[in-house]
């Protein structure tokens, strides 16, 4: 399933984005977020695979609202896709480059996330270091936080705030979101109530341009009780392996190699072991919990806590280690968002 988030200027929330909704652009839609989700079959396994905005990627020929066909392109920014021929073009997009069938998308935009964040009730993420992000309005000191409505869009819109301010770890940043969402998901038995998980899913089609394949409200249940059991460690949250575009240092290319074991190892439905850091250009850290039941300490994480330590012991067979250049964390490890207010 691919699900894509647009910078979509809607009328009632237009005010709040000050440049971004303002002159010659504010019609236009970029697919700034895009994610693949893949649940396997047994044993259930959840991955979720999120792809940078500035990824240069091939766009194959799309079909826009005008009904007019564009031409394939060999190279060109992902986040234009949407432009080009809608959810569709962005499907289409994804698939070729994963190698992978996409049977359900959706597309969400700015006031859809700020419905959908509220009917959940809001999500507890943790800031190491301070945000100050005057381009989000965002200035939240470090320690744990709920966000919902606004703010919660606000955070996952954060660029400048956390990380080096790259799109790279705006998008690890987006990972602990979601990371702490399906914690709150599953400790508060969302998922197995059936009359909740219905009320959301049908806040859900409200709130999101889904693939015709996705728009009954029952499907989306079926997705969600599919991952219901799934263990934490087997929920895995990854970023698409790039390379710096050796044409523009400000974009970034498909590392085909590392990407290709992931793929490979996703359709075998082979366990995953993640190498590298849990998020790239230290945007999150791993906060190991101390001993006994105390929350752990936030305020003035060490970046260098970013690493996930290799196991020091061989990988059980079948296992799949990731390399170093795929970064990412699984549900069963808390990660915080590396503010960039220090000290």
């Amino acid at each position: 399933m691919v699900v894509t988030g647009t910078d979509e200027c809607e009328e009632e929330i237009a005010e709040w984005f000050g440049d971004r909704c303002k002159g010659a652009d504010a019609g236009g839609q970029l697919n700034d977020v895009n994610m693949l989700l893949h649940i396997s079959d047994a044993p259930r396994r959840v991955t979720v695979v999120s792809f940078p905005r500035d990824l240069m990627v091939p766009i194959p020929s799309c079909t826009g609202e005008d009904g007019r066909q564009t031409s394939a392109m060999s190279k060109q920014p992902l986040n234009s896709a949407y432009s080009y021929g809608g959810l569709g073009c962005v499907v289409n997009t994804l698939s070729d480059l994963s190698g992978m069938s996409v049977p359900y998308a959706a597309k969400v935009s700015f006031g859809n996330v700020i419905n959908i964040t509220d009917a959940i009730g809001g999500v507890e993420v943790c800031i190491a270091g301070g945000i100050r992000d005057p381009h989000t309005g965002i200035d939240w000191p470090a320690g744990m936080r709920t966000v919902s409505g606004y703010d919660a869009l606000q955070f996952l819109r954060t660029r400048h705030g956390v990380g080096d301010g790259s799109d790279l770890g705006r998008i690890s940043n987006q990972q602990q979101y979601m990371s702490r969402l399906v914690n709150k998901l599953v400790s508060e038995e969302v998922l197995t109530d059936m009359g909740t998980l219905g009320a959301l899913a049908g806040t859900a089609v409200k709130n999101v341009t889904p693939s015709e394949s996705l728009t009954n409200p029952m499907r989306m249940v079926q997705i969600a009780l599919a991952a219901k059991d799934v263990a934490f460690e087997d929920i895995a949250f990854l970023q698409y392996p790039t390379l710096t575009d050796p044409y523009d240092p400000d974009k970034v290319v498909p590392n085909h190699a590392a990407a290709d074991l992931m793929w490979e190892a996703l359709r075998a439905n082979q366990p995953l072991q993640l190498s590298g850091e849990a998020g790239k250009n230290d945007a999150v850290v791993v906060v190991e919990p101390p001993a006994g039941d105390a929350a752990p300490p936030v305020d003035g994480a060490d970046p260098g806590a970013g690493e996930t330590p290799a196991d020091p012991t061989p990988p059980a067979e079948g296992v799949v280690v990731l390399p170093e250049s795929i970064t990412g964390s699984t549900a069963a490890q808390e990660t915080c968002s590396v503010g960039n207010v220090r000290g």
